[in-house]
C-alpha cells in the first residue's frame, strides 16, 4: 500500500531519513470465506453466492491465528468473498482484537443493517473498508445488483455514525476512472476518514475483464488528482488519508510531483519513498484464502506456497526453497524488462508480478502497468514532467 498522505505529510514537514525497517512479519490479509452475494467485474477470488467446500473450520482459524501472534504478525485484513457471510466472523473477530492484532473488516457493505451495527461496534475494529466502484447505477453495474449502492452508503453512515474508523475502496478501471471526483467529493461529504485507491490488478475476474484496465494516460491523470486532492485535504487541516494500491509506480510519480513544485523537498522525499521500497508481496504482505492456502498476496491464489493445515504459516513464509518466494524475497529483486535500468527501481521494487506473469508468463518480466514514460525513468534523456490537470482534462477520450 502506497500512503499518499503519508509522503505529503513529510513533504511538508520533511525529518530526518532512516533506513528502510522491515516488521518483524508481514500483514495478513485473510479471506475467510468464499462466498459472495454480489459478482463484481473485477473479483480476484471469483467468488460466487454459493457455499464452497473446505474452508477452515474456527478451531482451525484460531489455531493458525495463534501461530501468526507467535510469528509477530502485526495485522489481520479479514476479507472475503463477503467476510459478514461467514457465522463465525464475529467469534473471530473478537478474538483476533483480544489477541493484539490490529483488526481491519473488508467488506461490500450490503449486510450491514441497522441490526449488524452495534455488533460491528462492540467488536472494536480498528478499520473498516467498504468498496464502492463509482456513484449509483454505476457501482451497481460492478457489483452486478441493482440498489446496491445504496445499501453500502447507508452501511457506511452507520458504521460512520457509530464511531467506527471506516473508509471508501476504489478499483480503478477505464469503465468508471471519470467517477473518482464524484466519488472523492461523497468522502468528503460523508466525513469519511480515508480514501483507498487500488489499480486494476489481473487476478480472477480481473484478469477475464483486463481489457477494461485503464490506459497509462487515464492513471496519469487520476494520479495527479489523488495527489493534488490529498494536498489539498492537508493544507485544509483535514484528518482525512489517501492511499493507492496495486502499482508501485505511484511512488515514482509523486517523487515526479513534488520535483515540479517543491524541487527544493523533493530529494528529501524521495530518500523516504526509498526507505518504503514499493512493492513487499511475500515479503511484509501475505494472503491466507478460505482453503489454508498461503500466497505472497491477494492476486497469487492461483500459487499456492503451502497450506496452514498442513504446516504452520511461520515455517511455510520463511521457506525461501520455493523459487517464486526466493525471487520476491530477493533484494533488490532481478527484474527485466524497463524495469531493469528504471531510475526508481529503489522505490518501486519492480512493481506488481502477477500482472507481467499474466501477460508475459514470466514472474519476473516488466509490469505493463507502469504508466512512466522511458524519459522519465532515465531509459532516455530526462524531461520536465507535465501533467495536464485532472479536473481540466476530464473528459479525454481513451486513445485507440
Amino acid at each position: 500500500m502506497f500512503r499518499l498522505t503519508h509522503f505529503l505529510k513529510e513533504l511538508k514537514n520533511p525529518g530526518i531519513s532512516q533506513p528502510r525497517r522491515n516488521p518483524a512479519g508481514p500483514v495478513v490479509i485473510w479471506n475467510l470465506v468464499r462466498r459472495c452475494n454480489l459478482r463484481c467485474k473485477h473479483c480476484y477470488s471469483i467468488s460466487g453466492d454459493v457455499n464452497f467446500p473446505g474452508e477452515l473450520s474456527t478451531d482451525d482459524v484460531f489455531a493458525v491465528m495463534e501461530d501468526l501472534k507467535r510469528f509477530k504478525v502485526p495485522a489481520l485484513i479479514l476479507s472475503g468473498g463477503e467476510p459478514l457471510l461467514r457465522p463465525d466472523i464475529i467469534e473471530i473477530s473478537k478474538r483476533s482484537k483480544e489477541m493484539g492484532f490490529y483488526t481491519a473488516l473488508s467488506t461490500n457493505g450490503t449486510l450491514i443493517t441497522p441490526e449488524w451495527t452495534p455488533t460491528l461496534a462492540d467488536v472494536g475494529y480498528d478499520y473498516i473498508g467498504i468498496s464502492f466502484d463509482g456513484i449509483g447505477s454505476t457501482h451497481d453495474a460492478f457489483r452486478g445488483k441493482q440498489g446496491a449502492f445504496e445499501e453500502s452508503l447507508q452501511a457506511l453512515r452507520a458504521c460512520r455514525d457509530a464511531g467506527m474508523k471506516v473508509g471508501v475502496r476504489f478499483t480503478l478501471t477505464a469503465d468508471n476512472w471519470e467517477q473518482l471526483p464524484a466519488l472523492v467529493n461523497l468522502v468528503d461529504q460523508e466525513r469519511v476518514d480515508k480514501f483507498y485507491l487500488s489499480h486494476l490488478v489481473y487476478a480472477g475476474r480481473g484478469n477475464k475483464n483486463r481489457t477494461d484496465d485503464a490506459t497509462w494516460h487515464m492513471t496519469r491523470l487520476v494520479m495527479n488528482y489523488m495527489i493534488e486532492t490529498a494536498w489539498q485535504s492537508l493544507e485544509k487541516g483535514e484528518n482525512r488519508e489517501f492511499v493507492t494500491g496495486n502499482n508501485d509506480a505511484d511512488g515514482g510519480f509523486l517523487y515526479l510531483w513534488a520535483k515540479e513544485k517543491f524541487p527544493d523537498k523533493a530529494d528529501q522525499l524521495r530518500a523516504r519513498l526509498a526507505e518504503w521500497g514499493g512493492n513487499s508481496s511475500g515479503v511484509n504482505v501475505a494472503n491466507i484464502d478460505n482453503l489454508g492456502e498461503v500466497h505472497p498476496d491477494t492476486m497469487w491464489w492461483q500459487y499456492s506456497l503451502g497450506n496452514v493445515k498442513k504446516r504452520p504459516f511461520s515455517q511455510i513464509w520463511q521457506d525461501t526453497g520455493d523459487q517464486i518466494m526466493a525471487g520476491l524475497k530477493r533484494q533488490p529483486r532481478d527484474i527485466s524488462g524497463r524495469c531493469a535500468p528504471c531510475n526508481f527501481f529503489d522505490i518501486c521494487g519492480g512493481n506488481t508480478r502477477m500482472r507481467a506473469l499474466q501477460l508475459t508468463g514470466d514472474p519476473w518480466a516488466e509490469d505493463p502497468a507502469c504508466y512512466l514514460t522511458d524519459e522519465e525513468i532515465g531509459i532516455l534523456p530526462s524531461e520536465r514532467l507535465t501533467v495536464t490537470p485532472f479536473r481540466r482534462a476530464f473528459h479525454v477520450q481513451r486513445p485507440v
